[in-house]
């Protein structure tokens, strides 16, 4: 003769003790995939830029170049004295940031130096 175990209706360590529970069970859960997976609803919604802002495209590409170069260089700067406010993991994030600007800069300026100046 076997013996059937038969589970309790129950679960003796439920989180959900009191009939609330559940619910605020339900809006942590709703509120964890909010905020922690929103990358996957920006990587579905397409790219549009913004028309409020506009490069003339009358503008030649050696003036274009110098003012992204210009607004790297700042952009170096600004990152480099934020990152002299702060302390640990954090700076050295911006610290990474600022490099791959002053990268950016650095492909800006070679670019810059490429551009035959039309006379």
């Amino acid at each position: 003769m076997s013996t059937t175990v038969i589970p309790p209706l129950e679960d003796p360590v439920s989180p959900y003790e009191f009939p609330d529970s559940r619910k605020l069970h339900d809006a942590a859960e709703r509120a964890l995939d909010y905020y922690l997976t929103p990358a996957a609803k920006i990587m579905a919604t397409p790219y549009t830029p913004n028309d409020m802002f506009r490069v003339n495209p009358q503008t030649d590409t050696e003036s274009l170049l110098a003012n992204a170069c210009e607004s790297l260089a700042s952009a170096t700067v600004m990152l480099g004295d934020f990152a002299g406010l702060l302390e640990g993991p954090n700076r050295k994030t911006l610290l990474g940031i600022a490099q791959v600007v002053m990268l950016g800069e650095l492909a800006v300026n070679q670019a810059l130096e490429n551009v035959e100046v039309k006379q």
